[in-house]
């Protein structure tokens, strides 16, 4: 059971809202029939004076208490209360009594007394409504106000007896006075909320001030003041403390009303300033139209498209799809979704710059300043970037070449790719691949897709303008593949020089020539690119820096750019020869120059901090000359900056022990010394244990080595049993670091040797290479680096494999210098190089 909005009149003959054609419904007949005379009754003959009945029938309510002197609907659903209302019609009296529950959550079907209010007010049914879903609306006149005396126990329903309050009639001045306050603060209120303005005007008109009690009712009745607010006025029977409240809740809906009000006026003004804007901008575009000075936003588009088209070499089949999409344009509406997909369309087909090309440099003497001036040593990569241009020279251009540098993080690639387009006077454009796992960044979303654009390639040509500019694809390395796609199967296309002069983008749709495109590869490992990726490209070793090579990289580039950066000026600071060397080889010792650079930044920036403070001291205590005095940076203060030295020496032993063997390793981060430990203990059965994360085939290279020395014991250790009794335990030290590879083969065997026999491996030696089960020594890879790690270390001697002699002939000679190498094909030529007092 629901009670609606207040619909009711005050102090007015109740009046039928409904048309008798609502009625002819399937309804109750008796129901009907009894309220349709009491009705006619009411209407035909003066009103005759009802007795209040001592005992009511209760109906709970639920949303807000009705008042005395009003008439209104409620609707009685299907039930024990609308059973109960058929009984009330047959009644002489019909009349019911509402209380207000006092929580709005309460089940009315299974509320008592305690759950509701002692006040509520009589009600006299006027009319019953069926309604066609069942139940009915009942149209109810509010009399006067009771209070709960004594429940009466009933099976089904509530029922109680009660005492009434009438309202004594008042002439007091104060009274009337508040009562014109409240008149008043209507009026008011009905101008701002004209929710009520009938009800409002009909009570004002027929209102009499000398009921004030009917008047605050009726004020109270007009708020959205809460249920309980409004309970408590129909709990005050006294008329001076009802007017009081009622006028406390009319003014705070007066200014509630005052504020919405003007909130709605704020909004309405800024609508009718945005749409005056908008109409005097568009009576503005109209009159510019008019006059010839602006032109509608198609044709400016269209016009634009074709001035770009002018200034480009459009290929035919691309020119038609160009004009079949501008006839499309020009019939579509200019608000409509696809309007704006065809212009985009349009967009990236007149931007990607077709036929615009570089003028290439081709000089070779421009090209070599170019390149020495960017980077120090790479002599082997420079002269290869020669030939390129060279080729380019005589041919008219570059074309078809994919460039691969390889190296560690650090050593310059992404600069060398750079440097090739300042050389060649070509635009360059880079974007990294690492990480990628969605095709659709190289060969572009279809249009159907939302938020649709070209591939990165696409992207490079109209960032470009030119179709010959060097794109860079870093860190091709690592890319991924996911279920959206495999990033380098699509790179097939584009780097192949027989398919991507037809490069076909998903979004563009027409193919595209990047024949013409210098495309430079940069990788930190080869292991993980795909085969035929791999085989498209040229590669090219970037194997890394060694000592004369980083210092000569930190005084000609590494300092003087940061020291600009960090904004010192060059005779204020000095950095000492020793000290860059001091610096290189205990704090950065990696391939590349990165982490060199990383510690130079962090010298300069305590630097600029004393140089400020210098600054800030009063200049009568300091000249000018002793302010801008160098501050030298010296091996003696260099830990003052960069704290203790992270490296001490590579070299675990001086002197190797027996049983220890110095090898060589190739790391992505350049050379490294690598030792091998072996140690015998006592065991039933003969074993070997091998440790120091060891990767598969590192762990094969050592079972090859134990067999090995066990089938040739006789050869290197004639007299001596195959330990015997022993149990023997291989380690690689640093532990925690991963190792791979087959290079660690001869180490091994050697230093198997050096246990068995008791005997020292050679000082000063270091050796790499494979070892078969048969003895032979085979090439491994990374000599460069492996080399560099030597002289890092400061080994004098090593022993490569014959065929890497090829590899160590293209070294440059200050690599080799203070080395001496031995190459071997078997072991039997490595075994008196390590062991002379054995031979």
């Amino acid at each position: 059971m629901t009670n609606s909005r207040i619909v009711g009149r005050f102090n007015t003959p109740y009046e039928d809202p409904l048309n008798k054609e609502n009625d002819e419904t399937s309804i109750d007949l008796e129901l009907e029939n009894a309220f349709f005379q009491t009705l006619d009754q009411d209407s035909k003959t003066p009103k005759k004076n009802h007795t209040d009945p001592a005992e009511l029938f209760i109906f709970p309510i639920l949303r807000k208490p009705f008042f005395p002197g009003m008439a209104a609907p409620l609707v009685v659903e299907p039930g024990p209360f609308y059973d109960l209302l058929k009984v009330l019609a047959k009644s002489d009296d019909k009349c019911l009594g509402l209380l207000l529950t006092q929580s709005e959550e309460c089940d009315i079907y299974k509320t008592s007394f305690d759950e509701l209010y002692d006040v509520g007010v009589l009600a006299r049914i006027l009319r019953i409504i069926p309604m066609e879903q069942g139940g009915a609306q009942v149209i109810l006149n509010m009399e006067k106000r009771f209070v709960v005396k004594k429940p009466i126990p009933t099976k089904k329903f509530l029922k109680a007896k009660v005492k009434y309050h009438e309202d004594k009639p008042s002439k007091s001045k104060e009274l009337k006075a508040y009562a014109i306050s409240i008149i008043s603060t209507i009026k008011e209120l009905l101008k701002l909320n004209p929710l009520f303005k009938e009800e409002l005007q009909i009570f004002l008109s027929h209102s009499d001030f000398t009921e004030p009690g009917k008047l605050a009712d009726f004020a109270v009745a007009l708020t959205t003041a809460s249920r309980e607010e409004q309970q408590d006025v129909l709990n005050t029977f006294e008329t001076q403390g009802r007017i009081d409240k009622a006028l406390s809740l009319l003014k705070k809906e007066l200014d509630l009303s005052i504020l919405q009000n003007n909130i709605n006026q704020k909004i309405d003004a800024t609508i009718s300033k945005s749409q005056k804007d908008f109409f005097l901008k568009e009576q503005l575009k109209t009159i510019k139209k008019e006059l010839g000075i602006e032109k509608d936003d198609k044709i400016i588009d269209k016009e634009k498209f074709e001035a770009r088209i002018k200034e480009r070499d459009v290929p035919a089949h691309v020119l038609e799809v160009i004009n079949e999409e501008l006839e499309k344009l020009s019939v579509l509406d200019i608000q409509s979704a696809e309007y704006a997909v065809s212009r985009g369309y349009l967009d990236w087909l007149t931007l990607v710059p077709w036929g615009l090309k570089s003028d290439e440099c081709h000089d070779l003497k421009h090209a070599y300043k170019t390149l020495e001036h960017d980077h120090y040593g790479l002599e082997d990569i420079k002269q290869r970037i020669l030939e390129f241009i060279s080729v380019g020279k005589l041919t008219g251009g570059i074309k078809g070449s994919i460039i691969c540098l390889v190296g560690p993080p650090g050593v310059g690639k992404t600069s060398v790719g750079k440097s090739i387009a300042r050389a060649l006077n070509r635009k360059f454009y880079r974007f990294s691949v690492g990480g990628m796992r969605d095709e659709a960044e190289i060969k572009g979303h279809r249009r159907t897709y939302i938020g649709a654009m070209p591939g990165k390639l696409i992207q490079a040509l109209k960032s470009c303008q030119t179709t010959n500019p060097v794109i860079m694809l870093d860190e091709v390395d690592k890319m991924g593949s996911s279920f959206q796609g495999d990033p380098a199967s699509a790179l097939l296309e584009v780097l192949d020089p027989e398919q991507n002069c037809e490069f076909l983008d998903h979004y563009l749709d027409v193919q595209c020539d990047l024949s013409n495109v210098l495309f430079i590869v940069t990788a930190n490992v080869l292991d993980t690119i795909p085969e035929p990726l791999k085989d498209r490209m040229e590669i090219l070793r970037l194997s890394g820096y060694i000592m004369q090579e980083k210092v000569e990289i930190a005084k000609k580039y590494l300092i003087p750019r940061n020291r600009k950066a960090m904004g010192l000026k060059a005779k204020q600071v000095e950095f000492t020869k020793p000290a860059i060397r001091f610096m290189i080889d205990g704090y950065a010792r990696e391939s590349g120059v990165r982490t060199l650079e990383n510690h130079i930044k962090k010298i300069l920036r305590k630097l600029a901090m004393e140089v400020s403070k210098d600054l800030e001291k009063p200049k009568k205590r300091k000249s000018k000359a002793a302010i801008t005095k160098p501050h030298h940076v010296t091996v003696a203060n260099l830990p003052k900056y960069l704290g203790k030295p992270i490296f001490t020496s590579d070299r675990f032993y001086e002197q190797t022990p027996v049983g220890v063997c110095t090898g060589l390793a190739w790391t992505a981060l350049g050379g490294a010394t690598l030792y091998i430990e072996t140690i015998k203990v006592a065991s039933d059965k003969t074993g070997m244990v091998l440790t120091g994360q060891a990767g598969a085939v590192m762990k094969e290279s050592a079972e090859i080595a134990w067999s090995y020395f066990h089938s040739a014991i006789h050869k290197y250790a004639p007299g001596y049993t195959f330990f015997e009794k022993s149990k023997v335990h291989i380690h690689i030290p640093e532990g925690a670091t991963p190792k791979d590879g087959p290079s660690a083969g001869v180490t091994m065997v050697t230093a198997l040797v050096s246990l068995l026999t008791d005997t020292a491996v050679a000082p000063d030696l270091a050796m790499t290479g494979e070892i078969t089960l048969t003895g032979r020594i085979l090439p491994v890879g990374g000599i460069k680096e492996k080399l560099v790690a030597a002289k890092r270390s400061k080994l004098k001697e090593l022993i490569l494999p014959k065929e890497n002699e090829r590899d160590y002939s293209e070294l440059p000679e200050y690599i080799k210098k203070g080395l001496t190498i031995h190459f071997v094909q078997h072991y039997d030529e490595l075994f008196p190089i390590a062991f002379p007092e054995s031979v």
